[in-house]
């Protein structure tokens, strides 16, 4: 299998057939125990593309993974989501006999047809974190997840009937429901990692304002923040929702905002003259956010210190 190349998988039929998995109970929808995968099928570094959801319970996976625009160990529990149209990349060492363990949840999006689900999974902002992180899981988490899994696994192996897509999908969406409560966790406590995007924000405002990109193009838009930053804008402004309680537009016109103090307080430059450096064509857009914000016109915060 060539490796220079995305290989696009389009059913979970096809995705069944090249690892050697028996054919799935049902063609919409697969669980699958990494353990019960007996051979792969690829030995080199690879790029997939899947027409289905993927969620993935991986551990001691003895390869290296490029989810977006970061590579991920397993020592720990990862649990990470692809929505259709997504790449992952592999990246075997030579040599290397691949294993791992954990748990696989395959969802084609015509399972979802015709149910609220089908638009409220767009919803879930961490399938379109794959340009930053994954969720790592402690054990009960684990527990919980795989519980999910299994329990999908049990309703479309039995004899469906009227009740089991429903059944099914309920079971599907508290999934997503719990992973969006253990994000939510992770914001909290892996304070290293996201602090450390936080300064890198710091940096790239401060570094914006201080020069005249602002003044020739406007404030940055939230995209390309995220962008530079190497995450998506959704995974950045819950992220900054949870520990600042402002968004990423927020933050942006909260920097603006001191910017805007500094000129009024230390220069002479008009009011017209600072809202052009800061990036506003017209002076009363710059003035009526800048009393949204503080509760005062620009003239009279600088009539404050006079």
């Amino acid at each position: 299998m060539a490796s220079n190349q995305p290989f696009r998988i389009k059913t979970i039929s096809e995705y069944h057939q090249l690892m050697g998995l028996p054919k799935p109970e049902h063609p919409l929808i697969s669980v699958i125990n990494f353990e019960s995968i007996k051979r792969l099928p690829y030995k080199e570094s690879i790029s997939i593309i899947f027409d289905f959801y993927s969620i993935s319970l991986k551990k001691d996976f003895n390869a290296k993974m490029k989810y977006g625009q970061q590579e991920y160990d397993f020592d720990e529990g990862i649990m990470f989501f692809i929505s259709p149209g997504q790449v992952l990349g592999i990246e075997v060492g030579k040599g290397t006999s691949i294993k791992h363990t954990g748990w696989m949840l395959l969802v084609h999006p015509d399972f979802l047809w015709n149910t609220p689900l089908a638009k409220k999974i767009k919803q879930y902002e961490y399938f379109s974190y794959s340009v930053h992180e994954a969720l790592f899981l402690s054990e009960k988490e684990e527990t919980t997840i795989i519980g999910m899994m299994q329990n999908m696994e049990q309703e479309y192996c039995a004899n469906m009937d009227k009740f089991s897509q429903d059944i099914i999908i309920a079971q599907f969406e508290l999934l997503l429901n719990y992973a969006d409560r253990f994000y939510h966790r992770q914001f909290l406590t892996r304070k290293i990692t996201n602090h450390g995007i936080l300064n890198r924000l710091e940096e790239i405002l401060s570094e914006n304002f201080k020069s005249e990109a602002i003044a020739k193009h406007g404030l940055p838009a939230v995209a390309d923040v995220a962008q530079a930053l190497n995450i998506s804008p959704n995974y950045l402004s819950a992220m900054l929702k949870v520990l600042t309680g402002q968004s990423t537009q927020q933050h942006i016109h909260e920097k603006l905002i001191e910017k805007a103090k500094e000129k009024l307080s230390t220069t002479g430059l008009s009011i017209s003259e600072i809202a052009y450096e800061l990036g506003f064509e017209h002076s009363q857009s710059f003035s009526k956010l800048f009393k949204s914000k503080t509760n005062l016109s620009p003239l009279e915060f600088r009539n404050a210190f006079n």
